[in-house]
């Protein structure tokens, strides 16, 4: 008989909540790939039946541990000038803060479920800043994609391929390239 408190946490919560935290550190350091549900289970502490029982499978088990808010700035209070710069910066600071985002990026390249788990977060997320600050919200759709393409470019660039220059530049550096195309995109009228 359990001693749980009405209402108080329930150990499958508690059993999910350490698959996920598991799942978000063997991906981020293993990639998609490579990660195994045994390995997640092992250091979950679990026995690997019950990653299966919570999550189905592997894909699953991913995209919830891949379930996170990019935490996008609040742009309308902003001169519209600044608003590429505020962006890159802001994703900046999540990759090099969650590497779990870093390890939806690498298994995105390969992987058809980690795609269509970044395009949900990508659309879902970014989607709603763009119809917010564009000239015409009807081309959001378009213009958040090709901010998409600059932030995930340099994302693949310097945190994932690590190419030289890409991982030299500083912080300064990569805002003052991308900021002004991530800032026509959203703001200037359509070529």
């Amino acid at each position: 008989m359990t001693t749980e408190a009405p209402g108080g946490p329930r150990r499958s919560d508690a059993t999910k909540a350490a698959i996920l935290e598991a799942a978000r550190e063997r991906f981020a350091a293993d990639g998609y790939e490579r990660a195994t549900i045994r390995a997640i289970a092992r250091d979950a502490g679990i026995d690997p039946s019950m990653v299966m029982r919570y999550y189905g499978n592997k894909e699953g088990l991913f995209a919830a541990a891949s379930e996170f808010d990019l935490r996008l700035p609040e742009l309308g209070a902003l001169p519209g000038k600044h608003i590429g710069a505020v962006l890159v910066s802001h994703f900046l600071d999540r990759w090099e803060q969650d590497e779990v985002l870093t390890a939806l990026l690498r298994a995105s390249v390969t992987n058809a479920a980690a795609a269509e788990r970044a395009h949900q977060i990508f659309k879902g997320q970014l989607g709603p800043v763009a119809v917010g600050v564009c000239p015409d919200p009807a081309e959001a759709p378009r213009r958040a994609a090709l901010v998409a393409s600059q932030i995930l470019g340099m994302a693949l660039a310097r945190y994932v391929l690590r190419f030289p220059p890409a991982v030299e530049m500083t912080r300064e550096e990569v805002v003052s390239w991308l900021a002004p195309t991530v800032q026509r995109y959203l703001t200037d009228a359509r070529p």
